[in-house]
């Protein structure tokens, strides 16, 4: 995504997502990332977050683009709030749910 301006001015913006995966045995797992298919390639290579080493194989069910890094974490936090039932209400609803329920 490129900023409007002259082309010698513009500069490169790039996009924070929030993400939610399922894990193997079940269980959600929600991060950030600028690269939401390199992060979830990562976590399947177990060079992710800790947490998903030992549930590989993750499947996305939910990504949301964000302002910046900081409206990105703060949506995060916002997302672990929600109880799991709301975590997937809010993936099926995105139009975004993959890897089945």
């Amino acid at each position: 995504m490129l900023r409007d301006g002259p082309p010698e001015r513009r500069e490169t913006v790039l996009a924070w997502y929030v993400y939610m995966v399922r894990c193997a045995d079940g269980t959600l797992y929600t991060g950030t990332a600028l690269d939401v298919t390199r992060r979830i390639a990562l976590h399947n290579e177990g060079k992710g977050a800790k947490y998903t080493r030992g549930r590989r194989p993750v499947c996305e069910i939910y990504r949301e683009c964000c302002a910046d890094r900081s409206a990105a974490l703060r949506r995060e936090a916002a997302v672990k709030r929600l109880s799991r039932q709301q975590k997937l209400q809010l993936a099926a609803s995105s139009g975004q749910g993959r890897g089945g329920a």
